[in-house]
């Protein structure tokens, strides 16, 4: 019953998009989670709940929100996937990870039933590790007695884990082409098995986006009376992101009027991409307090946006001594493309403050070196195509899981654009590769995978610390 051998049983679950050679795919359903829920007697019938599928910018719309309802007073659970560097990151309630005893409770609780279910023939084979999960998560927020539990889809919406709870609001963030194995190879396609999330009589929470995605996600609310929430009207009618000022570089900073009151956005979420995933959460906000009678106001939407925890989305470490790391779990062409225009600013504004200090480097003097992992079923060519010419170096490493693409592949896509690159064995060699590559003075990104950045950000705490 203890904490390892709770990780030891959870990880001896088959991954829901890993295929072993020779295996055949998984099939995804709802009723395996269905059995097991009603088994467990309904946990998650016990809190009101806000789901949120997409392709990109899920987790930072669910962190906001969560922080926001936290702000206002709430109790609060948030779910999200995957984890940076424990599991228990993606349990959270009041924003801080279940504790080690809480979460092997929960595991064995969850694991013990759902072995019933096999044995008594209601269940075809134990559930998968994100069923588990998922099911773990349930059981913290009921046995919390959470005010609101803000669920993060895994993948897809339709046939999810998650989507076995009755959403007081559904939200849809961004949508583009991932998992396309799994989810069809169209944005429609995509699209409908997102909207899958959406109830009859429901509300909807989105923003205008590609027009594939509009039209689809219009057909699918008309077809269940679905009440839709525009949150276009959250999003800063001037859209830019960077300050002069280096440790202010990565926030976002503007005004905007929220329930007839001007509140003072000011987000650790960086990039102008987050400005869409902070509206998308104040709609959501606003939405249970208008209809769900969550006493909620412009100040405590001020104080969540600021107090949002979200590790890993272009955070900026320093290092006495060593060059600044600038760790994104960009990981697909979509995210590449967000990642690359916060480059471009922040490179804009580097520039802007060399040329008004004569101390400062010469603009475009300092080098930069890409640390990149990824997963083989990911695009990772095209992100290769869109990331690696701003770089003067890729570092290329495996990542720890077995779907990871090898060093080799990805040193074959880094010489289609022509640039440098050179391979490590793991993200740390790639870290000590690439800091005597970039020198004291220059920038590293690491990005790629949401692993890649969970393996490295420890490694840098403890230089940093180290270093200090």
């Amino acid at each position: 019953m203890s904490y390892a051998s709770a990780l030891d049983g959870l990880h001896a679950r088959a991954g829901e998009l890993y295929v072993a050679p020779g295996q055949p795919r998984r099939k995804f359903r709802l009723e395996e989670m269905r059995a097991l829920v009603e088994a467990l007697g309904h946990p998650e019938q016990r809190f009101r709940s806000v789901l949120i599928a997409g392709t990109n910018g899920k987790g930072s719309t669910a962190a906001t929100l969560a922080s926001i309802v936290q702000s206002a007073g709430y109790r609060c659970g948030l779910y999200t996937s995957p984890h940076l560097e424990r599991v228990n990151e993606r349990i959270r309630i009041d924003g801080e990870p279940i504790g080690d005893e809480d979460f092997a409770r929960l595991y064995f609780r969850v694991d013990d039933c759902a072995r019933k279910l096999v044995t008594d023939g209601k269940l075809p084979g134990h559930p998968s590790f994100f069923e588990t999960l998922t099911a773990v998560a349930f059981e913290a927020f009921a046995d919390a007695q959470v005010d609101l539990a803000v669920l993060e889809v895994g993948m897809g919406g339709r046939l999810d884990a998650t989507n076995v709870v009755e959403p007081l609001v559904s939200v849809i963030t961004d949508i583009s082409l991932d998992h396309t194995e799994w989810l069809g190879e169209t944005i429609p396609l995509i699209t409908r098995e997102k909207a899958g999330i959406l109830r009859r009589n429901g509300v909807l929470v989105t923003l205008p986006q590609h027009p594939e995605a509009n039209q689809t996600i219009g057909e699918v609310a008309a077809e269940l009376d679905v009440r839709g929430v525009n949150a276009a009207g959250y999003v800063p009618s001037v859209q830019r992101s960077g300050f002069g000022v280096p440790e202010e570089q990565l926030r976002n900073r503007y005004s905007l009027e929220v329930m007839g009151e001007t509140i003072e956005v000011d987000s650790p979420l960086a990039g102008v991409h987050q400005q869409r995933n902070i509206a998308l959460a104040i709609a959501a906000a606003v939405e249970i307090r208008n209809s769900h009678g969550f006493k909620i106001t412009p100040a405590q939407i001020e104080e969540g946006i600021r107090k949002t925890q979200w590790p890993g989305r272009l955070e900026r470490v320093r290092v006495p001594g060593r060059a600044d790391v600038l760790m994104d779990v960009a990981h697909n062409p979509a995210g590449a493309w967000a990642l690359r225009a916060a480059l471009s600013a922040l490179a804009e504004s580097s520039d802007r403050a060399s040329a008004e200090s004569p101390r400062s480097p010469a603009p475009g003097a300092r080098r930069s070196v890409l640390v990149f992992g990824c997963m083989k079923d990911k695009a990772y060519e095209e992100m290769a195509q869109i990331l690696f010419p701003l770089f003067d170096l890729v570092v290329a490493t495996p990542v720890e899981s077995p779907r990871s693409a090898t060093a080799e592949e990805l040193l074959k896509a880094a010489a289609k654009t022509g640039v440098r690159a050179i391979a490590a064995t793991d993200g740390h060699a790639a870290l000590e590769m690439a800091w005597r590559e970039v020198g004291d003075d220059g920038l590293m990104v690491v990005a790629g995978s949401v692993y890649l950045v969970g393996e490295v950000r420890p490694l840098l705490e403890r230089v940093a610390v180290g270093a200090r």
